[in-house]
C-alpha cells in the first residue's frame, strides 16, 4: 500500500512555476474553457488609483508643512496683535471687589447662574441679588439672558467658582443717593420698620436709618408707628460709619412752613368721626370738618369719604402752636354741591378754585386796610385803586381849584 501511495503522488507532483511558464501562452490543445483574466486587470487598476490619491494628499501634506516651516502667517487675515487683543477681551481680574459683566443664562430657588466669559461659571446666591429682602432672584428682575454688572465678593473651593453680589453694588448707589438728598435739603419717606430705646430706624432708599425719639415730632409710642411712613430730612450720612441719622423734627417744620392759608395740598383720608375726617398730608393730621365738605348739607360723611381715600383739600386754618389745621373742599367746589355729585371735577379744578379764593381774600384785606387807613390820615399812607400801598399824596392840581362857579348850597 505505501508503494502505490508514493507511485500515485509521483504522478501527481507538479512541476515548479517559473517566470517563463507564467511568460507562455496558455495553451488549449487539451480541449480546457479559455477564462478571461479581466477581473484580476481591474484590480489592479483600483489598486493604482488608490495609490496615486494617497500620493497626491501625501504631496498636499508635504507642501503646507512646508509653507508653515518657512511662513506661517503666510494669507493668514489673523495676526498675532489680533490674538493678543482677544485675549485680553476675554480675560479679566477674578480679584475680590472686582466688577465683571456677565449675563444670567440660569435660575433656581437659591440663586442665579452667570456666564462671565470665565472658565467656569459664576453664581449669584438669592440673598445677594437685592438690597431689599427677596425670595427668589426673579422678584429683582434675574432672569436668563439679562446682562448686569456684577461684583466678585468670593470664591466656592469646591469648584472654583466665583460668588457675586448685585447687592454691594445697589448699597453704593443708595449711599450715593442719600448724600446727594442730603445736599438737596430735602423731605423724604421713610417706613418704620423697627424700634429701640432710643428711637426707630426707618427704611430710606434700601437703607436702615436711625431717628431719634429727639427728633421726633410726634408723641405716639414707637410700636404705633411700626409700618408707617413718616417724613424724614437727613442729619447724618456717613457710608464709612454706616451712619445713617435722621429726623422727623425738621421734615415736619419744613412742610408745616409751607401750609400757607389758601394752599392747595393732596391728602390721605385716615379715619371719620360724627364731626368732620382726619386727613394726613404729608404727616401733618388735618381735620376737614363735616361742614367744610361741600356747599350742600351731608348728613353721612361715609357716603363721600372712605379711609385711605386720596383728595385735594385747601388750607383754611393752621395753629401752629396747637398743631392743628382746618382743612376745605367746600372753597374748591366749581358749583355747589359738586364734592357729592362729583369730586373728580373738584379735584380738577382745585387749583383754579383756590386762585380765586386767594383773590377774594386779598380784595378783603385791601379794602380792610383801605378801612383802617381811612380813619388813620396821620399815617401817611394810602390804599391805591390797585390795592398798593403807598404815600398819602393828594389828588388836587398845582394851581388849586376854581370854586367860583360852584353854586351855593342849598338849606335843607
Amino acid at each position: 500500500m505505501a508503494s502505490l501511495a508514493n507511485q500515485i503522488a509521483g504522478n501527481l507532483r507538479c512541476p515548479p512555476l517559473t517566470n517563463s511558464n507564467m511568460s507562455k501562452p496558455f495553451s488549449n490543445k487539451h480541449g480546457f474553457r479559455h477564462h478571461r483574466s479581466s477581473p484580476i486587470v481591474s484590480a489592479v487598476v483600483v489598486n493604482n488609483a488608490q495609490t496615486r490619491e494617497r500620493q497626491k494628499l501625501k504631496n498636499l501634506f508635504d507642501e503646507a508643512y512646508e509653507r508653515c516651516r518657512i511662513a506661517p502667517m503666510q494669507g493668514v487675515s489673523f495676526t498675532v496683535d489680533d490674538f493678543h487683543s482677544a485675549l485680553d477681551k476675554y480675560d479679566f481680574n477674578a480679584e475680590l471687589g472686582t466688577k465683571v459683566k456677565g449675563t444670567v443664562f440660569c435660575t433656581d430657588a437659591n440663586g442665579a447662574l452667570v456666564d462671565i466669559t470665565a472658565k467656569s461659571s459664576a453664581y449669584l446666591p438669592v440673598q445677594e441679588a437685592s438690597i431689599h429682602r427677596i425670595k427668589h432672584v426673579h422678584e429683582a428682575g434675574i432672569v436668563p439672558g439679562v446682562r448686569e454688572e456684577f461684583i466678585i465678593i468670593g470664591e466656592n473651593e469646591a469648584d472654583d467658582s466665583l460668588i457675586l453680589s448685585l447687592k454691594s453694588i445697589q448699597y453704593g448707589l443708595a449711599w450715593e443717593r442719600c448724600r446727594q438728598l442730603q445736599a438737596e435739603d430735602v423731605v423724604i419717606k421713610g417706613k418704620i420698620v423697627g424700634a429701640n430705646k432710643g428711637g426707630v430706624v426707618a427704611l430710606v432708599e434700601g437703607l436702615r436709618g436711625f431717628v431719634p425719639f429727639s427728633q421726633m415730632s410726634t408723641k405716639s409710642e414707637a410700636e404705633e408707628l411700626l409700618e408707617k411712613e413718616l417724613p424724614l430730612k437727613f442729619v447724618e450720612v456717613d457710608e464709612e460709619q454706616s451712619r445713617l441719622v435722621l429726623s422727623n423734627r425738621k421734615a415736619m417744620a419744613d412742610s408745616q412752613a409751607q401750609l400757607g392759608i389758601g394752599s392747595v395740598v393732596t391728602g390721605t383720608v385716615q379715619s371719620l368721626k360724627p364731626y368732620g375726617a382726619f386727613i394726613d398730608i404729608g404727616g401733618i393730621n388735618g381735620l376737614l370738618h363735616v361742614s367744610q365738605i361741600s356747599h350742600d348739607r351731608v348728613s353721612d360723611i361715609a357716603t363721600v369719604l372712605q379711609p385711605g381715600d386720596t383728595l385735594k383739600v385747601m388750607i383754611l386754618s393752621h395753629d401752629r402752636e396747637r398743631g392743628r389745621v382746618s382743612l376745605s373742599t367746600k372753597k374748591l367746589e366749581p358749583t355747589p354741591g359738586d364734592m357729592i355729585r362729583n369730586p373728580k371735577l373738584v379735584f380738577e379744578k382745585a387749583e383754579e378754585m383756590a386762585q380765586t379764593f386767594r383773590q377774594r381774600i386779598a380784595q378783603a384785606e385791601a379794602m380792610a386796610r383801605a378801612d383802617m387807613l381811612r380813619f388813620q390820615p396821620e399815617s401817611g399812607l394810602t390804599l391805591s385803586s390797585d390795592g398798593i400801598l403807598g404815600p398819602l399824596t393828594s389828588d388836587l392840581p398845582e394851581e388849586g381849584l376854581d370854586l367860583s362857579d360852584l353854586p351855593p348850597a342849598e338849606e335843607s
